[in-house]
């Protein structure tokens, strides 16, 4: 690592408070060099919801039942920011023509038929995959490990492309430094090693790097960088991504 980054804790909260909706007291000074603690605001998105899964699963809910209440405390305990970020990217990547517009229509709150269609296949493919590993008893494990290694990719993506835009919620937070991406990346895979296992984790951070790979490469041919709204829409893909492969391999 570099001489000029060091992980803090405040980093923690201030991760929270970028990537969810936990009421925490942060400070945004450090808001690129927390890059590396965004594995752990997943890991608090994904405790919330493997407890109201397993609190579901005390009132002997069905498989579907219980992955329908963890799907809603994912989307409550961020605030649907990511889903909002892959509706937008949908309605703005193939609802315009040229960069200016992408980016125009990205900014509108309104939701167009693109946006409505990714959202609803965003979450009938989350749900599917929930359902699957509630009904082989992983659901929790899974959701804790994949809300983790699909926010590690966010500070490469912050690192690697330009902003599209000269201001937004990305140009506020800045580049990450890169060993706080590196960092990141090592705090996800260890802390998935330890819930799912080493090979789970292995295939799903390899989907996960593809996924990644292939959401930059269109925002890049698009609008020729990142916002807020890709980085969202990237861990939202990620994250399917990942709770795909957990759920074929249970």
């Amino acid at each position: 690592m570099t001489r000029h980054f060091r992980p803090e804790a405040a980093d923690i909260t201030t991760a929270l408070a970028l990537l969810t909706r936990i009421p925490v007291r942060a400070g945004f000074a450090r808001s690129a060099e927390a890059a590396w603690a965004f594995p752990l605001a997943g890991l608090a998105v994904g405790l919330v919801a493997g407890a109201v899964a397993t609190i579901a699963g005390w009132f002997g809910l069905g498989a579907g039942l219980i992955a329908g209440f963890a799907l809603a405390a994912l989307v409550i305990a961020t605030g649907a920011m990511h889903e909002d970020g892959l509706a937008d990217c949908a309605d703005g990547f193939w609802g315009g023509f040229e960069r200016a517009r992408r980016l125009e229509i990205m900014r509108d709150s309104r939701i167009g038929a693109y946006g409505v269609i990714a959202l609803i296949l965003a979450l009938l493919l989350r749900f599917t995959a929930l359902s699957t590993l509630a009904h082989d008893d992983l659901i929790v494990t899974a959701m804790i490990a994949s809300a983790m290694l699909s926010r590690a990719a966010l500070p490469y993506l912050m690192v690697l492309m330009p902003p599209a835009r000269k201001d937004g919620l990305s140009v506020t937070t800045g580049r990450p430094p890169r060993d706080a991406a590196s960092l990141g990346a090592v705090v996800a895979f260890l802390l998935s090693w330890l819930v799912v296992g080493f090979v789970p984790t292995v295939v799903a951070a390899s989907a996960i790097v593809g996924t990644a790979f292939l959401a930059s490469r269109i925002a890049t041919a698009k609008i020729g960088g990142q916002t807020g709204d890709v980085l969202g829409a990237t861990q939202l893909l990620s994250e399917i991504a990942a709770l795909t492969v957990f759920a074929t391999l249970a």
